[in-house]
């Protein structure tokens, strides 16, 4: 488990996997998934690197998908419980370390801009993947339509993150080499959307 600790703290998603296994997987996609300290949690560079390694059997690829599929549904369902009881007191916090006020903005103009489909797509934005959920449950969205859009995107995004890092660790050979390389790109195309938007508003003042 102390490996695990520290490989979390390195912010390595191979040596995360690794240390972690299934139940590190599924607490690390828990916890980003509904969970505040989850905002700066690696997501998709750390479900396509479980799915690189599970092309080369170290893990089993059903089981894996199973458990990740389940961890996200859990983890936004956890989200939303949050949002909808002590989700109000969240926009009077003061800025911190790990959270600031700017991303609750970031994440209500996405909402404004997708709507309810705002909780499936939010997964593939991180920050707005830990905080969509909670905002989800201090709106006015019910749970069973939360509940839809939180299963699609669970499954979209865990499963197709994992397949995208199976199938090219099939078609690859000693891929394991590339994982850091291809996980830092996914992390730079991941934070492109927010990036745009800081520069759009930028340009707007």
């Amino acid at each position: 488990m102390l490996d695990f600790i520290l490989a979390c703290a390195q912010f390595d998603p191979v040596a995360m996997i690794k240390a972690g296994g299934y139940l590190g997987i599924a607490i690390l996609v828990f916890a980003e998934s509904g969970l505040l300290i989850g905002i700066f949690f690696p997501g998709d560079s750390l479900l396509f690197a479980a799915g690189l390694l599970s092309a080369g059997g170290f893990l089993s690829f059903g089981p894996l998908v199973i458990i990740v599929v389940i961890a996200a549904i859990l983890g936004d369902s956890v989200g939303y419980w949050f949002g909808a009881n002590v989700g109000p007191a969240l926009f009077k916090r003061k800025d911190s370390l790990f959270f600031k006020q700017e991303y609750l903005k970031r994440t209500e103009r996405f909402y404004q801009q997708y709507g309810g489909r705002a909780v499936a797509l939010a997964r593939f934005v991180p920050i707005v993947r830990s905080l969509a959920p909670i905002l989800a449950g201090v709106g006015s969205m019910t749970y069973k339509r939360f509940l839809s859009y939180n299963i699609f995107g669970g499954c979209l995004w865990g499963a197709g993150m994992l397949s995208l890092g199976y199938f090219l660790g099939s078609l690859i050979p000693d891929s394991e080499r590339y994982i850091l390389p291809i996980s830092a790109v996914i992390i730079v195309v991941s934070f492109l959307p927010i990036l745009i938007n800081i520069f759009r508003g930028e340009r707007a003042i």
